[in-house]
């Protein structure tokens, strides 16, 4: 439990540094940040698999690419339902996912 609660204390301190350096994401705060970090948590562990199988074979014509839009898209669901946390454009929730996911695998490395 102590694991799970200083692994998403972390993703929220990325996700309140990653607007600082990327234009297109905004957090009003570190509450937002949070709400933000366990949002991309339940989505990427619930919703994401089911939208792979579901989106298979486009996925599969499309050599794997579509797979970053269904990351992106799961960036913008998140913002749909958290109020505070604004994204705008592709690139800049694709290279947020980015950061947040290698945050994700590298913390959970740690607190394993």
């Amino acid at each position: 439990m102590i694991g799970f609660i200083i692994r998403y204390i972390i993703i929220a301190g990325v996700v309140m540094i990653i607007p600082r350096y990327l234009k297109g994401i905004a957090v009003d705060g570190f509450t937002t940040a949070l709400v933000v970090a366990l949002a991309m948590g339940f989505l990427n562990s619930f919703v994401k698999p089911i939208l792979k199988i579901i989106s298979l074979p486009i996925t599969f014509m499309t050599l794997g690419l579509f797979s970053l839009v269904i990351t992106v898209g799961m960036v913008y669901l998140v913002e749909v339902y958290v109020p505070g946390f604004k994204v705008s454009g592709f690139i800049a929730p694709l290279i947020f996912s980015f950061v947040v996911g290698f945050t994700n695998s590298v913390v959970g490395m740690i607190t394993k």
